[in-house]
């Protein structure tokens, strides 16, 4: 399987630069998976394609202020350090550029030495651990002197930085947010609630697993960097009850799909727990849990769009982009939504 076999033609000026001023106001392009039948809606009509006794899996990771820029202590060269997962209590995995400048035993101040890291090993991948010494609580210092870790392909700093939050985040941990849902509402969710859909929260922190690049010419041969999930019993027993009543479950997001496809056990039941998941969803899976998915346009030859190709077919969704980008939707994280039935 090729990761040419995952490209497509997008217009830069599709890409969405800006959240829209009203989260639920995205457009919503619904693609069928057995027929391939496609139809336009706006986000808000999400709560015409669910039906009582349907559950909605959420995650609810909360994206911390995770880009650091500081300088070496040695030498004042500048160094860029995107915090990806933490190891321990003060040492976390991070990517740094230019990595040449961070080898073991470099150290690193952030803030005018609010935050002191110091390289304490470098992984296979690349990646370095840095130990961090700080006065005070971490995650109060991380807001002070931190940013928002945006994707490259956003061109500016965000005038809020909530919108690259969903409404519903709590537990602190990822780089990245869990984009499929930003374009819920209080409102919405109640609404959606209120029509008799459960919803159930799991958390996956989203680290480099989930946007870094697939680099060789074979998908198989794509190694998936580890992400920290955790799932509550509360949660647990809703998704298995909902299974068990016949009930659809309805991930938002690709996070929310490999959190419990990775952590359902082979009887199909998802067991309450954590750990760390690195699984990689391409076409050729066998989905255990998952029925219908919430999710945004991804990237070209991106693992996400494997993913969502894996369950809705290559075909079906590289015609749907197709009519996507004709039909000019606004494409990645703060673009429209897609919903595969």
């Amino acid at each position: 399987m090729k990761t040419s076999d995952f490209t497509f033609h997008l217009p830069p000026d599709q890409i969405a630069q800006d959240p829209l001023k009203d989260r639920s106001a995205s457009r919503l392009l619904v693609l069928d998976k057995d027929s391939g039948e496609l139809s336009h809606h706006t986000f808000t009509d999400i709560i015409s394609f669910l039906r009582p006794g349907d559950c909605l899996v959420r995650n609810n990771t909360k994206v911390i202020p995770a880009r650091l820029y500081g300088t070496k202590e040695d030498s004042g060269a500048r160094i860029e350090v995107l915090l990806l997962k933490r190891i321990q209590d003060n040492t976390w995995e991070s990517l740094v550029k230019p990595g040449r400048k961070a080898k073991t035993g470099t150290k690193i101040r952030f803030g005018e030495g609010t935050l002191l890291g110091e390289v304490t090993g470098i992984g296979e991948d690349g990646n370095r651990l840095i130990r961090f010494t700080y006065q005070g609580i971490f995650e109060e210092v991380l807001d002070s002197i931190g940013n928002m870790p945006l994707p490259p392909y956003i061109s500016h700093a965000l005038k809020d930085k909530n919108r690259y939050q969903t409404v519903y985040a709590e537990q602190n941990g990822s780089a990245a947010a869990p984009t499929a849902g930003l374009h819920f509402t209080e409102g919405l969710l109640k609404a959606i609630e209120d029509s008799g859909v459960t919803i159930a929260n799991i958390t996956l922190h989203v680290g480099l697993g989930t946007f870094r690049p697939v680099k060789v010419p074979d998908v198989t041969k794509h190694h998936m960097h580890s992400e920290h999930y955790q799932i509550l019993q509360e949660e647990a027993d809703k998704i298995n009850l909902c299974k068990k009543n016949g009930g659809r479950i309805i991930c938002v997001g690709t996070t929310s799909c490999r959190t419990i496809e990775s952590a359902t056990d082979e009887n199909g039941i998802l067991p309450a727990g954590e750990g760390d998941t690195d699984i990689f969803i391409y076409p050729g899976y066998s989905f255990q849990v998952m029925d219908a998915l919430i999710t945004n346009f991804h990237l070209p030859e991106s693992t996400l769009l494997m993913l969502v190709s894996a369950f809705a077919g290559k075909e079906n969704i590289l015609r749907a982009y197709k009519t996507a980008v004709r039909e000019q939707y606004r494409f990645f994280s703060f673009g429209d939504a897609m919903l595969l039935l």
